[in-house]
């Protein structure tokens, strides 16, 4: 069973500049696994003319498909077309499909074809055209010794419709590739090593062509579980990797908060549906992050009844009825106002379930008792509060999202607990 093997190649100084970020390539990557293309390499090349020849190269030399995103626009910086017009030893010609989609193009926009941009339907006279029905550049498919390269352009929404429309069936029917078999369970609120230790004894008796691999993020750790098979045993690989999923859940199901591509919200947002809850909130330190977080999920309206951002201490006292007295003696900062935020909020909104945080986000205004990054979370449901003092870092984005997970890990415990 052949691997097939894919590399991915970026072109433009922007990238490199951190202009723009390369989001193709990670798409690009999830395109050819579903597949069964196995991306080996990605790199990122600006544009001058020996480099981009040279990591096609290097490329040729160790995978089978290279895919190449960028470069094709109608300026004297966009090389792409004349350096794989010169590294395939062949000429431009006219090409009568390009120049009519070009043509079109233009019509439907009201606007005359340039002279300029009718150089973009001159093509090497050794691939095949990949249609731009979004866009001015076409694509290229060039095949050579077994194996093929591919070049489209650098924006997002016409490379994604030529894979989606014209090359994805190709590639694969080109390939023949096996089946590659990802299981992705998620888990928040236990540390990688932690995980690590816990689940040893099952990870040791993996069968040997099952891999585990540990992706951590401010998210918590994703366990991916992936299997190479082909597609006579394509079946009985997945009720493999199925069962050996199980067997992780009976040892760290407190942990999992959801499978495959489900996020964090989108996992609070099924379990509120499911028991039938509401839910509101009361934010200080996270700015209303947690609420912009829960309410991107489609139909959040259906659970989530609103939010008091309360960042100063103001409206602590005089919207959620938070006691003056309670922040002269504890401070803004401290479990008794995240209490007293956490109760006020529900009585307000009246839902079933309510949380609160209040902390220091930073990178500023820490101090010896409470360092930056003391943070605390409070989660009631109906009449019992649980809260939770969090010790994070200065990085202040970090600790306002880690906060939002932290609160959402809260949430499920209390549920857990309640049920």
């Amino acid at each position: 069973m052949k691997i097939i093997q894919a590399e991915i190649l970026t072109i433009g100084d922007e990238i490199l500049y951190g202009q723009i970020t390369d989001t193709n390539s990670q798409w690009i990557s999830e395109q050819l696994t579903s597949i069964g293309i196995k991306v080996i390499r990605k790199t990122s090349v600006g544009d001058e003319g020996s480099e981009m020849v040279k990591a096609i190269q290097e490329a040729e030399l160790r995978a089978d498909l290279i895919i190449i995103t960028g470069g094709l626009g109608p300026t004297s910086d966009d090389l792409t077309k004349p350096v794989l017009t010169q590294y395939f030893n062949t000429r431009l010609v006219l090409h009568e499909e390009a120049l009519k989609d070009l043509t079109a193009f233009f019509e439907r926009r009201g606007r005359e074809l340039t002279e300029i941009n009718k150089q973009q339907a001159y093509l090497p006279a050794s691939c095949s055209i990949i249609r731009n029905f979004y866009g001015t550049a076409p694509g290229m498919w060039f095949e050579r010794n077994g194996k093929v390269l591919i070049s489209m352009p650098g924006v997002p929404y016409e490379m994604k419709a030529m894979i989606r429309e014209q090359l994805i069936l190709r590639i694969s029917s080109y390939f023949n590739p096996p089946v590659i078999i990802h299981k992705m369970i998620r888990t928040s609120g236990i540390g990688e090593s932690f995980l690590a230790e816990k689940i040893k004894p099952w990870e040791d008796n993996l069968p040997s062509f099952i891999k585990l691999a540990y992706l951590p993020s401010l998210e918590g750790v994703r366990l991916r579980l992936t299997a190479i098979t082909d597609k006579v045993n394509e079946s009985a690989t997945d009720n493999q990797l199925e069962k050996e999923k199980d067997n992780l859940k009976t040892l760290i199901d407190e942990y999992i908060y959801g499978y495959g591509e489900e996020n964090h919200e989108q996992a609070l947002g099924k379990l509120l549906i499911k028991h039938k809850l509401t839910i509101s909130a009361a934010e200080s330190c996270t700015g209303g992050l947690v609420s912009f977080t829960i309410t991107s999920v489609p139909g959040s309206s259906e659970y989530f009844k609103g939010s008091i951002v309360s960042y100063n201490n103001d409206v602590k006292i005089n919207v959620l009825g938070v006691k003056k007295e309670t922040l002269e003696e504890y401070g803004a900062v401290s479990e008794a106002t995240v209490v007293q935020m956490v109760e006020g909020v529900q009585k307000i909104l009246k839902t079933d379930i309510a949380i609160a945080t209040t902390g220091i986000a930073g990178p500023g205004g820490g101090s010896v008792e409470k360092p930056v990054g003391t943070i605390w979370i409070a989660v009631r449901i109906d009449d019992k509060t649980k809260t939770k003092k969090l010790q994070l870092g200065n990085i202040r984005e970090n600790n306002m999202k880690m906060t939002t997970y932290a609160v959402f890990n809260l949430i499920r415990e209390t549920l857990r607990e309640k049920n």
